[in-house]
Formats: structure tokens, C-alpha cells, sequence
């Protein structure tokens, strides 16, 4: 804000000319339209509590300034509403050079518009450039660095190169991926304070050459980016352990799905947790989360069991925390010798699974996923279907984008509804 304040006087003046006032990201669209838009996908929550930061951000910050006129600018230069656009500027198109420099926006290296799985160029910075003071071992050689945001919800985790399918938060339209590496591609030729831009992927005459900015689902990329892609195979969507609470509360009562969901917590389970909220992944193709089908058969179990579980669940807590996929398979092994001794070989991922795949927690997921789809509205997923076709991804831009979001986000809940419901039926038996 202070450098396009001093027009020409600023260093950076002809690159800010380059760039636009803001990027189209929902921070900055109408407050009202965001809601009506975004209404029941995962950018509900997020882009409320992002104008509710940075207003505290201003108000703590700028506003003091402003009164001060110590910069000797003019207080519009200073508003909100342009502190918001050069939020979703820096969002955007800055990003994380290395340790010495720390984050930044980089001219040029930050043209190349994002492709999912399709990029063609990296952008590489040499090591020799962090600061001689820096410590030893602190090296993050062959490391993709991403853009680092201002909150939580921002930050944006290293990735490792040759670990193509970590999930990460980076940014969109216009952004640049900067690997940290040990090597020199370009030989002599270059100095410490080169970005190397190198050829991942050939480009045919014509063709729009294309950067990445992470494996990122359609939430991240318009929060970040203001576009989405259709198809996007890295999409999720999440379900709060709230709605799933609603859910056994309505089934049984507040009391008994407080009871379970205790027990789960005390057996050492929890879901995916931000600041304010505890929920669970549904994947692309619509698999859930362990831990949610590990919850759903504690709800279900028989009350004897229940107490049975709860007797001994002191002595089945171990003394780590489940940090990986086998931990919590390990854990459920134990649970499953108290609750069905006479079940054995649930060691693995696959034996779990099939445990798990019951007729009843089949049928709870598809009733979680109506209530979830429910946030939504009153509009079905052939209505959304039907508006995003009619709908121009120029000039309608926001319509057309939160929709294909909400489309995403409404197929996901239909294939965990389909996953579900093609779980084994429980065999009834004939009576004579």
C-alpha cells in the first residue's frame, strides 16, 4: 500500500503498474455476495473469519498510522479496503525465496499461471544465498518452497519435490513454485542472486507455459487464487464432528453422542483440527476419513460393550500419539480384541476397512452427507450443474467459480453416499 502511495517515487513503481489493484479472490468480492456464493463450502467459515482478522489487523495497525501522518501519504491510500487488495495481492503472488530473503513477491517469476499436474516450468534458487549466519544443518536443500500467509490459514508447508502427493495450500493465479537447491543448473553463469527458471515439461509452439503452485483442491485455489478447475482430482470436502454429533444426537440422544464421541477422544482419536474446529476428509473418490468410521462403530456398538470398552480403554491408550495411519490401525486392533475378540487379523489397512464397511455406518455416512449437502441449500446438484453450464468464467466470474466449487464439493458427498451404500447388507435372518 505505501509503495503504490508513492507513485513514482517508489523503486518498485513499474513493476506495481504491471500488476493489478487486487486478484479475485473472495476476500475482496462483496461481503453479501460472499456469503450468498460460498454458502455451505468449505470457504463458508474462512473467508468470514479473514475479514474479521484482517479488520482487527487494520484497526491495530494501519489506522494508527493513518492518524499519526508519518508516512506522508493520503489516508484513502491507507484504507481497508486496499489493505484487503494488498492482502490478496500477497497471497497470491508472493512466496517463500529462501532463508536469507524470507517471503516475497518477484517479478516475472510470478507471471506463470498454476496447472494441476501440468506445469512445464520450475523456478530453482541456489542455496548460496542464505545467510553465512545461519546455522548448520538448517539446510532445506530439494525442497519446494510455497507462499507463506500471514495466519494459519495461510501457511503454506514445505513440500518435498520428489514427494509429489502431499497436499498443500499454495497459491494460484499467477504465482511461482522456488525450489532450494544444493545444485547449479546453469553451470558458472550464474550468481547467488539468480532465480533459475528450468524446463520440467516440453511446450509446443503457441501453447500457454504453465507453473505450479502445489497439489491443491479448489477451496485452496480460490482462496488463494480466485479461479478453480474443473475436475480437480485433489479436491475434499470436510464434515465437522459437529454435524456428526447433530447426526447421533437426533438418532439417539445429546447425552449418548456425548458419551461416545468422550470415549473416542479417550481412546486416543481425533480428526483433522484447525483453531476453532475438529472435522474429517472425504477424499476425491469419496473415502472417508479412518477415524470417522472408527467413531461411527463406537457409536454403534452394543451398550454391554460400550461398558466393556470403557472399563479397560485407560489401558489401551498408549503412551505416543497416533501419528500416522498405522498407529491408529494399531489402536483399532486393540479396540476390536475387547469389543469383538473372537475377530482377529486387523492388522492391516484392508482387514480394517472391511470391518468397518458395515450396512449401519454405510447408512450413517449417507445420512451425514445429506445434512452436510444441506448447508448448501435448497438448490440441487443438477440446479448447480445446470447454472455453472450457462454461466461465463469471464464476465460472471465469481458465479462461475464458487459454483464449480460447490459442484466439486456436492459430487464428492454423492460419491461417499455411493462408496457407502455399496457396503455389504447385513444378511436377515428367515424366521420359521
Amino acid at each position: 500500500m505505501y509503495e503504490r502511495a508513492r507513485g513514482a517515487d517508489s523503486p518498485w513503481h513499474d513493476y506495481l503498474r504491471l500488476i493489478p489493484d487486487c486478484e479475485p479472490v473472495p476476500l475482496v468480492w462483496p461481503e453479501d455476495e460472499a456469503a450468498r456464493l460460498l454458502a455451505g463450502t468449505e470457504l463458508d467459515k474462512t473467508v468470514k473469519q479473514d475479514r474479521e482478522f484482517l479488520c482487527e489487523d487494520w484497526k491495530e495497525c494501519i489506522e494508527p498510522l493513518i492518524s499519526s501522518g508519518e508516512l506522508g501519504v493520503k489516508p484513502d491510500d491507507l484504507s481497508l479496503e486496499k489493505y484487503f487488495a494488498a492482502k490478496s495481492l500477497l497471497s497470491s503472488r508472493s512466496f517463500r525465496i529462501d532463508k536469507y530473503h524470507g517471503s516475497g513477491m518477484v517479478p516475472l517469476a510470478d507471471l506463470f499461471n498454476h496447472k494441476t499436474d501440468g506445469e512445464h516450468v520450475h523456478f530453482t534458487k541456489s542455496d548460496a544465498s542464505d545467510s553465512d549466519e545461519e546455522e548448520d544443518g538448517d539446510d532445506q536443500s530439494n525442497t519446494d518452497l510455497h507462499e507463506e500467509g500471514d495466519d494459519d490459514q495461510n501457511n503454506v508447508e514445505l513440500v518435498e519435490e520428489e514427494d509429489g502427493d502431499d497436499q498443500s495450500n499454495a497459491s494460484a493465479d499467477e504465482q511461482s513454485t522456488v525450489e532450494n537447491s544444493t545444485a547449479n543448473p546453469s553451470g558458472e553463469g550464474s550468481n547467488d542472486e539468480d532465480l533459475e527458471m528450468i524446463i520440467v515439461r516440453e511446450a509446443n509452439p503457441g501453447d500457454e507455459v504453465y507453473n505450479t503452485y502445489g497439489t491443491m483442491g479448489n477451496a485452496a485455489l480460490l482462496h488463494r487464487y480466485g479461479f478453480t478447475e474443473l475436475d480437480n482430482p485433489y479436491d475434499i470436502v470436510n464434515i465437522d464432528l459437529t454435524l456428526v454429533t447433530k447426526w447421533c444426537s437426533s438418532k439417539y440422544s445429546h447425552r449418548y453422542a456425548k458419551a461416545r464421541v468422550s470415549l473416542w477422544h479417550m481412546l486416543g482419536y481425533s480428526g483433522c483440527t484447525s483453531e476453532d474446529a475438529e472435522y474429517f476428509e472425504i477424499s476425491y473418490d469419496g473415502e472417508p476419513q479412518l477415524e470417522l468410521l472408527i467413531l461411527l462403530y463406537i457409536i454403534f456398538l452394543e451398550p454391554e460393550v460400550y461398558d466393556k470398552l470403557v472399563c479397560v480403554s485407560e489401558d489401551l491408550v498408549g503412551d505416543d500419539d497416533q501419528d500416522d495411519e498405522q498407529d491408529t490401525i494399531d489402536s483399532f486392533a486393540k479396540v476390536v480384541k475387547v469389543t469383538r475378540p473372537a475377530k482377529n487379523g486387523v492388522e492391516k489397512l484392508p482387514d480394517v476397512k472391511k470391518l468397518l464397511q458395515s450396512e449401519g455406518i454405510g447408512s450413517a455416512l449417507a445420512s451425514i452427507a445429506d445434512i452436510r449437502e444441506s448447508l448448501y441449500g435448497s438448490s440441487t446438484l443438477k440446479d448447480d450443474e445446470e447454472k455453472l453450464r450457462a454461466c461465463s468464467p469471464v464476465g460472471e466470474r465469481s458465479i462461475y467459480h464458487s459454483l464449480v466449487l460447490r459442484v466439486s464439493e456436492r459430487k464428492i458427498l454423492g460419491r461417499l453416499r455411493k462408496h457407502a451404500s455399496s457396503w455389504p447388507k447385513t444378511k436377515k435372518r428367515k424366521h420359521t
